[in-house]
């Protein structure tokens, strides 16, 4: 046989391998065509084309509304008192502390998209790849070292869909990834997903984990800290920290193996990172919750409502989940004194009631002349595991007894040509109240009417006034529960049907210190986002009450409360101030409101459920604990006079 015949022999060979493999390759292609054929045609009667068809519209319908408000719900708030100290963290039940792109390290986005979506920058929202790699690494190592879900379709999950197991709902995710993609950027998308994943133990979010779990700020964090906590969303139960470390670890071996495959770090910043000993550091708040948060609370949301024009309830939740800063006049050191004066006080009394509170309370307020703002305000006595939501302060109205009588009827008579040296008739009528005392004086000067606070007195200036001139002084300082039932003349002597707060009454006497220019008390000086943009800078409303000169008469009347009347003795030392005492019938509730140049504080106190406090002496406890608070307040200050 030749040589040439010896050669044909293996072509005619391969030819046939050839035809036979090719025909098995057609005969496949057939099949699976005939199979993807019968799986459409069953997919069409079963109706699920329809369904895919809907979830596909859905998906478009949801990304028509999308906005980045979306992805920045939640968001954890801060508060600020007049110092710029932080003194409260305003707290929802997802707790972002929103970074934006550029403030996010570039690690970060580095370690998640090593390990969580390599195609991340490839693909537009959805990878079949990323499926079949994670069905090979299954079948060849018998565990996941990568899901098949990207980056968008975790945060289309996260924030507009559910995490039940259904086929309807992967394929509503894979949608909604693809739209995503489409209406935002890949580092928009980057920034959503990294801000709103859960790092276990209520931290959602990069910044909220690393000041969790390491007490610094995520740009403070070291490459192996980064990759760490990088580890912990993958499965939050299975690499929680503080119960699985050993598997957070391994987790961020892998992040950082990743890595440097995907030549995002070098060897050598590998090698040291997994070596490098992880010790937790967990964030412990040290805030001390105090009356005046209430009190903040409240006015940032009447700011809010303000500034957005949305109701209360609304606006009460969006301060919890919009990521605001909230600047505050608080002074806590003031706060603190004014709260430990009260408690000091009133040690001796520790009868409780049956709900575990002090039956005797007291609640007081401090403005700061210069600006109107509240400084201090403490809605009751200080007492373990029990709430300060319900602040007496601005919560609870009490008839005001004869502290009311300067606002309602001297200040407003005063305005009517009456003065200081104005001769009053104190006698007793018949259908007059009596005098704390029972004795009556006949013919006294108004400034003694005042010091010596005379009921009768007071009685028949309103009937001259008429209670609708005196109540008006009150509604114009939005003294917010008058009655119509209040238009008489026991108004004169603090009969209300409601009563007032001791914030009403504080604000009260600080127009009187101010000029007769009355200002409405407030604490919150301006409220931004995280980035510092400003939502609203609250306008100081105030308006002229009170004649400069008939302000200016009272408070040098009042100043001889604390020389000659009723609250004599109680005076600040080197410092001029001025005030009124104020009992109600049967001791029911005891006032103190009074001013220096710089401070004005009203202080009361009382049992919630009224009853009589005269073996309390209801007259002597309120002007006590303001001269107690006033004189440390007072402090180092300068002697300044009143009226200037």
């Amino acid at each position: 046989m030749s040589s040439s015949s010896k050669r044909k022999i293996p072509k005619r060979k391969k030819r046939k391998k050839k035809d036979l493999g090719s025909f098995y390759f057609r005969l496949t292609q057939i099949a699976m065509a005939c199979i993807l054929a019968g799986a459409c045609f069953l997919f069409y009667q079963t109706g699920y084309i329809q369904t895919v068809i809907s979830l596909y519209k859905e998906a478009d319908a949801l990304m028509e509304h999308s906005s980045i408000e979306d992805f920045r719900r939640d968001q954890s708030g801060e508060v600020y008192d007049n110092d710029g100290n932080l003194i409260a963290l305003l707290r929802n039940e997802r707790n972002i502390v929103y970074l934006t792109s550029d403030e996010i390290p570039q690690t970060v986005k580095d370690a998640f998209v090593s390990i969580e979506d390599k195609r991340f920058y490839k693909h537009h929202g959805f990878d079949p790849f990323a499926i079949l790699r994670a069905a090979q690494s299954l079948v060849r190592k018998n565990s996941i070292t990568q899901g098949g879900s990207t980056i968008t379709q975790q945060l289309a999950r996260n924030i507009y869909l559910t995490h039940t197991i259904k086929w309807e709902r992967k394929v509503e995710e894979i949608f909604v990834a693809m739209a995503l993609d489409r209406k935002y950027s890949k580092e928009e998308i980057l920034e959503f997903y990294i801000n709103n994943i859960y790092f276990s133990n209520g931290y959602y979010g990069i910044q909220a984990a690393s000041r969790g779990y390491f007490s610094k700020d995520v740009d403070e964090l070291s490459l192996s800290e980064t990759a760490f906590l990088c580890a912990i969303p993958n499965g939050p139960g299975s690499y929680d920290p503080l119960v699985h470390m050993d598997h957070t670890l391994e987790r961020r071996d892998l992040i950082l193996k990743n890595m440097y495959k995907d030549g995002v770090i070098t060897k050598e910043a590998y090698d040291q990172a997994a070596s490098e000993t992880i010790t937790l550091n967990r964030f412990r708040t040290s805030f001390t919750r105090t009356w005046a948060h209430t009190y903040i609370y409240e006015c940032a949301t009447r700011a809010l409502m303000e500034a957005t024009g949305q109701d209360y309830d609304t606006c009460r939740k969006q301060l919890y989940t919009g990521g605001y800063r909230v600047y505050t006049s608080i002074d806590m050191k003031a706060q603190a004194l004014l709260q430990s004066t009260i408690d000091q006080q009133l040690s001796g009394y520790n009868t409780l009631n049956s709900n575990g509170t002090y039956a005797l309370q007291s609640s007081a307020v401090c403005i700061d002349n210069e600006t109107g703002l509240v400084t201090a305000i403490v809605g009751g006595r200080s007492q373990e595991e029990i709430s300060v939501d319900y602040n007496r302060a601005f919560m609870s109205f009490r008839q005001p007894g004869s502290t009311i009588k300067p606002l309602i009827v001297y200040t407003p008579a005063l305005e009517r040509g009456y003065t200081a040296s104005s001769t009053l008739m104190d006698s007793k009528e018949e259908d007059g109240p009596d005098n704390a005392t029972n004795r009556y004086a006949g013919a006294i000067s108004l400034r003694t009417a005042v010091e010596q606070s005379v009921n009768t007195t007071a009685h028949k200036l309103l009937r001259e006034l008429t209670p609708q001139t005196g109540l008006s002084y009150l509604l114009d300082m939005n003294f917010s529960a008058i009655k119509e039932t209040d238009y008489t003349l026991a108004a004169a002597l603090g009969g209300l049907t409601t009563g007032v707060s001791s914030l009403e009454m504080t604000s009260g006497y600080a127009a009187l210190a101010n000029n007769g220019i009355y200002r409405l008390p407030d604490c919150v000086t301006m409220i931004t986002d995280m980035d510092g943009n400003i939502i609203t800078m609250p306008d100081r409303q105030e308006h002229q009450v009170y004649e400069q000169e008939a302000a200016h008469e009272m408070t040098d009347i009042l100043e001889g409360v604390l020389i000659r009347g009723t609250a004599r003795g109680k005076t600040i030392p080197d410092m001029p101030c001025a005030g009124k005492t104020g009992t109600t019938n049967d001791y029911m509730d005891g006032w103190f409101a009074g001013y220096s140049a710089y401070y004005t504080t009203g202080v009361w106190i009382g049992f919630d459920t009224p009853r009589s406090i005269r073996s309390l002496s209801a007259s002597s406890h309120p002007v006590e604990i303001w001269q107690a608070f006033m004189t440390k307040l007072h402090d180092g200050l300068p002697s300044k006079p009143l009226n200037k």
